[in-house]
Parts: structure tokens; sequence; C-alpha cells
């Protein structure tokens, strides 16, 4: 999910600036308006900056995201807000990594309405085209789907409520060697999140002794249509299972895979696929496929609470990890006694419990104890351990899912694993 983030590039003249700008703006208008500050923050306000995807090809995710952030902008005025004001919110469209232009037009829209934190973006990628903007700036930016492993430690303003796909490819490897595969094939996209997960997959399943038989060192393109051929090299070295890491690709590489007869019912899956596929695959088509989500599953009762907001939700990727996030924040500035980015990046990770304080589940509870003067541990639906130094959680859970008969994949255990320091 990475691309590199584009330098900073000298105007050549106040009518090449203006373009920009009005780029800029136009750019900002597709994005998601905020819900409580769109227009300019009260003086001291906690601002609740978000990015989002809301369109390309990660665009499945966005609603949860979305909504989870939402949920914890209400629960955190509904207790009264930061440091006795209510948040604001602001948030961009940044869509997908093949879409640079609009990555940084929807950071720069939100950084305008001085955020004291940015929960987002979903994508290593676009990560990597925000990021240095953002931290020159002086705000934190927590992402809640960026696995990249390459992105820990990479700057002090970034975070994440995900853990790298380190400990998503370590499961993964396991559960299929623990499924008695022998000889693997492996479908992967020529980009950084697929190549990195693949690299923690071979490791580990060579390691138990499973056979890779296709993928090792081959890639395919991310704009590729046509799959013919990737599919007839896979099927040729006859594999027990294959693993498929890409993005939307996916959906008419599993057509392919079942055109040329390879069992899509033994195929493995990562978070960039695990998604509904009903009514877009044959019935059945994936019955049986496993299929891996860093991060926690979402309890029914916050599930339920989401649906308050959102009631159509039915795919809830990240909701988890997005809503810790944004408490995080939020409890951070209330630690540190201001709302600036800069205060909030110091405290974020006393709050998550480097200090080992007090745990609460709520932000209501956990602001309680703040104003008691004690060290929090916020543990919240996410269930991570506490914010390392090089901004990752200290543990995190992968969920396994099983597709089902009409191809969507239902929760069916998790794994909980320790997230390396780089």
């Amino acid at each position: 999910m990475t691309i590199n983030m584009t330098g900073n590039i000298k105007k050549a003249s106040v009518a090449a600036t203006a373009m920009v700008a009005a780029a800029v703006m136009a750019l900002a208008g597709c994005g998601s308006g905020s819900s409580s500050g769109s227009g300019s923050s009260d003086s001291g306000s906690f601002v609740l900056g978000g990015l989002f995807p809301e369109t390309g090809s990660l665009a499945f995710l966005g609603p949860a995201e979305v909504t989870a952030w939402k949920l914890a902008a209400q629960d955190i005025n509904a207790a009264g807000g930061v440091l006795g004001k209510k948040i604001q919110t602001v948030s961009a469209d940044v869509s997908d990594a093949d879409h640079a232009d609009q990555n940084t037009a929807g950071a720069q829209s939100v950084l305008s309405k001085n955020p004291s934190v940015i929960l987002g973006p979903a994508s290593s990628s676009v990560v990597k085209n925000v990021y240095k903007s953002i931290a020159e700036a002086k705000v934190p930016l927590i992402s809640m789907g960026a696995t990249s492993p390459t992105l820990s430690g990479v700057s002090p303003y970034f975070f994440r409520t995900v853990p790298p796909d380190s400990v998503q490819g370590a499961v993964l490897g396991n559960v299929i060697a623990q499924d008695g595969v022998q000889k693997l094939a492996i479908a992967v996209f020529n980009d950084e999140y697929g190549t990195n997960l693949r690299h923690v997959v071979v490791k580990t399943v060579e390691a138990a002794g499973v056979n890779v038989v296709y993928g090792e060192k081959d890639t395919f393109d991310p704009t590729e249509t046509n799959f013919s051929s990737l599919v007839t090299s896979i099927k040729a070295t006859n594999p027990d299972a294959v693993l498929l890491i890409a993005f939307d690709q996916s959906q008419q590489i599993i057509k392919e895979f079942a055109s040329q007869g390879v069992d899509t019912h033994k195929l493995y899956m990562t978070d960039g696929n695990t998604a509904d596929y009903s009514g877009k695959l044959a019935d059945g088509l994936l019955k049986g496929t496993t299929g891996t989500i860093p991060g926690a599953h979402p309890s029914d009762a916050f599930q339920e609470r989401l649906k308050t907001v959102k009631s159509d939700l039915a795919d809830f990727t990240y909701s988890a990890e997005t809503y810790d996030g944004a408490i995080l924040a939020a409890l951070a500035a209330q630690k540190g006694g201001a709302t600036d980015g800069a205060t909030v990046q110091k405290n974020l990770r006393a709050v998550s419990g480097s200090t080992k304080g007090t745990e609460c589940t709520t932000y209501k509870d956990c602001l309680a104890l703040l104003k008691d003067k004690k060290e929090i541990t916020y543990k919240g639906q996410s269930g991570i351990g506490p914010i390392n130094e090089d901004g990752d959680p200290s543990a995190a859970s992968i969920g396994v899912y099983k597709f089902d008969g009409s191809n969507k994949p239902v929760y069916d255990h998790s794994q909980e694993g320790e997230v390396p320091k780089s």
C-alpha cells in the first residue's frame, strides 16, 4: 500500500500557486464534510481530523472508519469534550495510492483547519504520500489501517492502532501451515504492502516445511486488468492452496481462478481483500476460504453502537482501531492541558499505557481519572497494548475469518502477537 511521498514543489509563479490552491479546494470539496467543524475552529478547541478512503480501491473500508470516527466524537462531547470544550471535526477523502494528487490535496485541506490530530489514512502508500507534510505541521497522524513494517518509527508524529504486517504475516503463515498446506502459490501485486507481507508469510511457511511453488519473487502490476496468464502460471505449479494478496483486483482474479479450474475454496487472503463478495461472485465460490484482518473483531455491543450512527453499516473493518485512535488523542490533549498537536504527540503514549496507569475503558471514565491527576491506561475496543517508541501498539490481535456460502467473511477466531520493535 505504498507510494513514495512527493517532495515540496517550488512554485514558479503566482499563477501556478493559484492553480495549485484551486486544485486543492476542488479536491477537498470531494471529501466528506465535518460533522461539527467545517468552518474555522474556536480558539483552544480540540479539532479531530480524518483522512479516509471514501473512493478508490479501498473505498469498502471508508464507511466503518468514518462511522467510528463520528461515534468517537459523539462520545467525547457527551462526556464534556476536551478541556471543557466540545470538539470539532474535519475530514477529507484521500482515495487510494493511485490518486496521489488527491492524497496530498485531502491532507492539505484538513491541515488548513488546524487539527489537533488526524486519523488515517488506511493505506500505507497514502500515509507515505502525506505524513511528512503533516509531521512538519506538528500534527500527530494516527493510522487505523496502514500496516507496512517500514512505517515503524518513521516519524515521532506517526502512530498507529493497528499492528504492522510483521504480525499479520506471521499469523497467516502459521494458519496456512497448520491447515496442512504442502505446496503454496502466491499471487501478489507489486506494491510495498504486498511484497512486505509476502516476505513474512514466505519466511513463516518455509520454516514450517511448506514449499512455495509460485510467487516467491513473481508479482503482477497493480494496474493489470487481464489475469489469464497469471492464473495459467499458478495452475501449472499444481498448488494445494493459493495466497492472494491484492485489493480490488481480487474479484477479477478469483473469477479467473474459477474459469481455469483453480480451487477457489482453498484460497487465503489478507486485510486488503478479505471483504464481502456476496452478490459479486457466484454463491459458494469462496466457501471455506480463509482471510486475516489485523486488529480486533468488534464486539456485538460496539457494532450496535456504530449502527446508531449508520444503520446500514455491514463491514466493521478497522472501526475499533479508528475509534480508539480518536479517544487516545483526546485523552492525550486532556492530559497535556492543551489541544495543539505537539501536546497530543507528547502525551499519546502515556495515555495508551506506557506509564502503567490505572486501566479505564471509556472516555468518560478515563477523563475522570485524568481530572484527578492520575496516570491512565486506556483499554478500548481494539485491545491493543501500550504504544511503543516506534509508534506501534506493543501487542495486538489478528482476526481469522472463514468465508461462508454467500461469500461473506465470518469471524472465526483471533490470534494475538507481540509487535517487534524496529
